[in-house]
């Protein structure tokens, strides 16, 4: 053991893992990226991810849930669970905060280790989150639209999504914005909160956003929680979008389309491939190399503007010929 410690001596991982003969068997359990472009994203980082590692004797299988249902991921959830094949790690996205703690629970009874990504649940027991932080998220929104916006006039936090109480990210994002205005001393913008459900029908979405314009008729800016932006720019007039500054996330097509025509202001870019790829490659650290991982990994919050968008582009694509 000194000569070896002496001469840097470091254990062939891959001999070591085909002596053992061990498949180790992890599941990504996340939501189904079917009309959905944003869930297509991690599940892109987690099957890159296990082509760099299945020579270790890695397998991972992805088990989807519906984003909008709780029950779909609580059944999905119990059956990964009680599957007769051993079952050495998870990843999730735990977006239904309720549902989510059952299963942590679980897993904390069963020592299974596992791995959130897009959502963090504090105090979880987990391996480690990975991801954006959802109130620094919220602020640094509050912070793009606040260019843009003058003393007397409104901001909406818009939610374009389902079961909203039940999401933990959703709130903190909202969390974070309200607490940037509630510092800014030499303007007051008012902030108004709205979820809107039935964002897959645009006119509806169209009508409620103008009753939201007669309401507040000094309405200048909204905040998008999600990859929705899009959704909100094709549903407002030109003349509209011409006054109204819109803050959204993420790298998805349509959102790139009205950034790149000055519909959509700014994007946040919460780097969805790099959080299912990290995810499955700390639990390959956890399980195969036996590294110490880091239990919180925030990722960047990427300011995406027009003039820099094409670099961030370049940089995904060159991340995933990477690995």
């Amino acid at each position: 053991m000194e000569v070896m410690e002496e001469l840097g001596y470091k254990p062939n991982i891959i001999a070591r893992t085909l002596a053992n003969n061990k498949i180790q068997r992890i599941v990504a359990l996340i939501p189904d990226p079917t009309g959905d472009l944003y869930w297509d994203q991690p599940k892109m980082g987690i099957e890159k991810a296990l082509r760099a590692v299945q020579h270790y004797g890695i397998e991972v299988r992805i088990a989807y849930f519906d984003r909008f249902d709780p029950a779909s991921f609580q059944q999905k959830a119990i059956q990964i669970l009680e599957e007769t094949s051993p079952l050495d790690a998870i990843l999730f996205t735990p977006i239904f905060q309720q549902e989510s703690r059952e299963l942590l629970d679980a897993c904390k009874e069963r020592e299974i280790p596992n791995v959130m990504i897009n959502t963090n649940i504090e105090n979880s027991g987990s391996l480690c989150y990975i991801g954006q932080d959802s109130f620094q998220s919220g602020v640094l929104g509050a912070r793009l639209l606040d260019f843009g916006l003058h003393d007397g006039e409104t901001a909406l936090i818009l939610n374009l999504d389902k079961r909203i109480t039940n999401a933990k990210h959703l709130q903190d994002k909202e969390s974070g914005f309200r607490d940037y205005f509630s510092k800014v001393t030499n303007k007051h913008i008012h902030i108004v909160r709205k979820d809107f459900e039935e964002f897959g029908d645009r006119d509806k979405l169209r009508a409620f956003l103008q009753r939201q314009l007669a309401e507040n008729p000094r309405l200048s800016g909204i905040f998008v929680t999600n990859s929705r932006a899009y959704k909100v720019a094709e549903a407002l007039d030109d003349a509209d979008l011409e006054r109204i500054k819109i803050v959204g996330y993420d790298l998805i097509q349509p959102n790139l389309d009205l950034l790149k025509c000055n519909k959509i202001n700014f994007i946040i870019n919460q780097n969805p491939v790099q959080q299912g790829y990290l995810g499955i490659m700390n639990l390959f650290n956890h399980l195969i190399m036996k590294h110490e991982v880091a239990p919180l990994q925030y990722l960047p919050l990427d300011i995406v503007v027009v003039e820099n968008v094409e670099y961030y582009l370049k940089r995904e694509l060159e991340f995933q010929i990477v690995l």
